[in-house]
């Protein structure tokens, strides 16, 4: 669920502040220049996936919506501004008043997207929309990639279960936005409270392997933490020997032990000798669930291992080795003036290399064969051809500057599982290789 359904905060009371410095001065000149109310059209796309990946998932379109909530300037940081001489006095009157009154459209969180695709589309004068670059981006850039790095592990698993658990390999507020951008690729819960009191995302934790060396034996330990949380929690099992963990952890908590952690070791071998254990004593029904710096690779060689769950974390919140999606922000087109009526002109940056852009307000669809398998990713800036208008892709999120679109976190969740099943079965693969469908532009 997005925090404004659960009225639960974890974070900061304004987002007006996380932005570059060149955004303000931008608003400054454009103030001073009379052309800072110009009816503007920006979006944020990315020209490439991350090497080797062959699809995207979007992430983070509710955390925008409440940036975009949240994007005021108030007394300390306009006296800040001031002090710093960041920007004169006219602009500093400006962003006292200032609150997003334009409309974003934008692809529905969890779905997925490929090179090029409007990720997301915001309409205003250039004022109120440049001054939304920075926070925009960073929000999507981050959950995006670990969103595409949990899914990726979600199809490693197979339908097993999958733990958030990078709080402490990440920033405090990243972990929270991790665990988000994870339930929605894919994972099942989290370790992060904060994440669970902010979205509603289960939670689950048992202990450490300090608390069993806090105890005199490990069947001290394990006794203690049976009695407390009862026979169904899981017993980590690998401190000294897992062999003789194992059969004190049924000693201890019956064949109604809930589950054994394993953290260590090679977990293949382990993982089978394990659960011929637990079934030899009896403990038919208690599972196994392994962590160790897993990422896609090592959960899918665990594939033929008797594993129940897997727990992953550093890999999961840096991106499986690819910490952001390279989205960028552009100007796509512009008018002469805010009245409605002045025609807006596409506009695009031309330069040498891979970093030009397409001008236009754009639209987005994809194209399916007849088994309803995605084909190609079609975008256009003129009319939508009519066997494509009933599958386009954006929808609207913000309508003169009130969100319209809040949805429970499920709700995306829920999405990315069904967007996910309509690309070419060669999206399930973990080699590396090019996007999965093309991207056209008509």
């Amino acid at each position: 669920m997005n925090s404004a359904d659960l009225g639960r905060r974890v974070g900061v009371p304004s987002t007006a502040l996380f932005t570059d410095q060149y955004e303000l001065t931008m608003v400054q000149a454009a103030l001073k220049a009379g052309t800072a109310g110009r009816r503007s059209v920006f979006e944020a796309f990315t020209r490439r996936l991350p090497e080797g990946r062959r699809y995207g998932v979007v992430a983070g379109i509710g955390r925008v919506l409440d940036a975009v909530e949240n994007y005021h300037f108030d007394d300390a940081m306009l006296a800040f501004l001031r002090d710093q001489n960041v920007v004169d006095g006219p602009t500093l009157d400006y962003l006292a008043d200032y609150h997003f009154s334009g409309d974003i459209w934008g692809y529905p969180e969890g779905e997925v997207y490929f090179p090029g695709s409007p990720i997301l589309r915001v309409e205003g004068s250039f004022a109120e929309c440049v001054l939304l670059e920075t926070v925009i981006l960073s929000i999507l850039n981050h959950d995006s990639a670990i969103a595409a790095a949990a899914s990726r592990m979600s199809v490693a698993a197979g339908g097993r279960g999958l733990i958030e658990m990078g709080a402490r390999r990440t920033h405090e507020l990243s972990a929270v936005a991790s665990a988000r951008a994870a339930y929605i690729g894919g994972f099942d819960t989290t370790s992060d409270l904060a994440a669970g009191f902010r979205y509603n995302i289960p939670t689950v934790g048992t202990s450490a392997h300090a608390f069993t060396l806090l105890h005199d034996t490990e069947r001290d330990a394990f006794r203690a933490q049976v009695e407390s949380l009862g026979r169904d929690t899981t017993l980590l099992v690998d401190t000294y020997d897992v062999t003789a963990a194992v059969r004190t952890a049924v000693e201890v908590a019956g064949t109604e032990l809930g589950a054994v952690r394993i953290d260590s070791g090679d977990l293949l071998l382990v993982a089978h000798r394990v659960r011929q254990q637990l079934d030899e004593l009896g403990a038919t029904g208690t599972k196994i669930v392994v962590t160790s710096d897993l990422d896609e690779y090592a959960i899918a060689s665990l594939a033929a291992a008797p594993v129940d769950a897997y727990g992953v974390g550093t890999q999961l919140v840096t991106g499986s080795g690819q910490p952001t999606c390279s989205m960028v922000y552009k100007l796509v087109a512009r008018a002469t003036s805010a009245d409605p009526a002045d025609p807006l002109r596409p506009v695009a940056k031309k330069s040498l290399g891979a970093k030009s852009s397409l001008g236009g307000r754009k639209w987005a669809a994809r194209r399916t064969d007849e088994d309803g398998v995605a084909e190609a990713e079609v975008i256009g800036t003129g009319p939508v051809p009519p066997e494509l208008a009933g599958r386009q892709l954006l929808v609207e999120l913000v309508r003169a500057g009130e969100v319209v679109a809040r949805e429970p976190l499920d709700a995306a969740r829920e999405r990315h599982i069904a967007s996910r099943a309509g690309l070419p079965m060669s999206a399930m693969q973990l080699s590396r290789g090019e996007p999965v469908i093309p991207t056209e532009y008509v």
